[in-house]
């Protein structure tokens, strides 16, 4: 799988990070202090992860800064991401089966090598649920990314 991977700060877990992800066997594309020459502002680096999801260079991406609260909230604002937080394993598995995330974010600052591969064990385990629930909520949101209203199917017109 291809994975981009951004991080504001060339921090040992984020270097951790990419070899991890390259010894599972992913092609990993990094950004911001991961890449020399790279912008590394958290905000910069970060869209540049997620909009490589949107527009289907990579598959995934994860996202990195110091909290990993402001690499969650710049992935997301780019359509067709849904980047989530994830602080513990049961948050990763969880994101992935409801939420159809595509965009890890993780905090520097709290996430040891050993809760990194806690964290990816169980998010490359998970899979997109297929409850009817589930997806609705998932469309629910994109329809969010393109401007509606959410609601029910057909509601984006309303004013």
């Amino acid at each position: 799988m291809r994975i981009s991977v951004s991080s504001d700060m060339d921090e040992p877990v984020a270097r951790a990070l990419v070899a991890e992800l390259r010894g599972r066997g992913h092609d990993v594309v990094p950004h911001g202090a991961l890449r020399p020459g790279a912008d590394a502002r958290w905000a910069v680096c970060s869209e540049t992860a997620a909009r490589e999801v949107a527009d289907g260079t990579s598959e995934q991406a994860v996202v990195c800064c110091w909290t990993g609260t402001g690499a969650s909230i710049a992935a997301n604002k780019v359509p067709g991401v849904r980047a989530a937080l994830c602080t513990d394993a049961a948050t990763a598995e969880g994101a992935r089966r409801w939420n159809d995330a595509n965009v890890l974010a993780l905090g520097l600052r709290l996430t040891s090598e050993p809760l990194l591969r806690e964290i990816l064990d169980a998010w490359f385990a998970a899979e997109p649920s297929e409850d009817p629930e589930d997806r609705g909520n998932v469309l629910h949101v994109d329809r969010l990314d393109r401007g509606g209203r959410g609601g029910r199917a057909g509601d984006d017109a309303a004013p």
